[in-house]
């Protein structure tokens, strides 16, 4: 784990969360219908309130936990494609081995959290797909809350005091204002991409 900023530093930098990153479009609309295509072709798993699908590694909810024994192989081939690209564009440093896709529909959300610290390295990266979100940050030192809307076809970026001193989520809710309007919620998938430390 790279060396953390202390927490309050983390979240006394005005509105901008040090760490974190987002890019618009960063995939077309034509390759988001290709990736729905193959995440609708995958089987699901009903362990949540939402549905999920786990890649590289099964992630333990309940134990909070990723063990060896959870290794399900290498991700497959459109996967690793999308893991490939985010190393080349510079957003991790090595290629991630783990994915967990979630589909959220309208009403549902995640709780508030940071990714499990000593399952996962210093980087996660969120690929939306479908209805824009808006996500909210808030810090675990100070309470220092954020909103940022999640575009379709957007990739955010987690590291840091991001990644590590602020927890996110998305509210279990119907509708969002984005732009000053408010905005019904549809289907969304996101592809969150990580990397596992073995051993945790």
């Amino acid at each position: 784990m790279s060396a953390k900023v202390p927490l309050i530093a983390a979240c006394e930098e005005g509105l901008r969360i040090p760490g974190l990153t987002m890019n618009n479009d960063w995939i077309g609309k034509a390759e988001e219908r290709q990736l729905f295509k193959q995440v609708d072709g995958g089987n699901w798993r009903n362990d949540l309130k939402r549905r999920v699908q786990h890649y590289g590694f099964r992630y333990d909810y309940r134990a909070r936990s990723v063990l060896p024994g959870d290794h399900l192989g290498p991700l497959p081939g459109w996967l690793a494609v999308l893991a490939g690209r985010l190393v080349d564009k510079g957003v991790f440093s090595t290629v991630p081995d783990q994915v967990i896709v979630n589909e959220y529909l309208a009403g549902q959300g995640i709780s508030a959290h940071i990714d499990c610290v000593p399952c996962f390295g210093d980087t996660i990266a969120i690929l939306s797909l479908g209805c824009s979100v808006v996500m909210t940050f808030q810090c675990a030192a100070t309470g220092a809350r954020r909103e940022m809307t999640l575009p379709t076809c957007s990739l955010l970026r987690l590291s840091g005091p991001a990644r590590y001193d602020w927890l996110h989520g998305i509210p279990a809710r119907k509708s969002d204002m984005i732009d000053g309007m408010k905005t019904q919620r549809l289907r969304r998938v996101s592809l969150t991409f990580r990397s596992v430390i073995i051993g945790a």
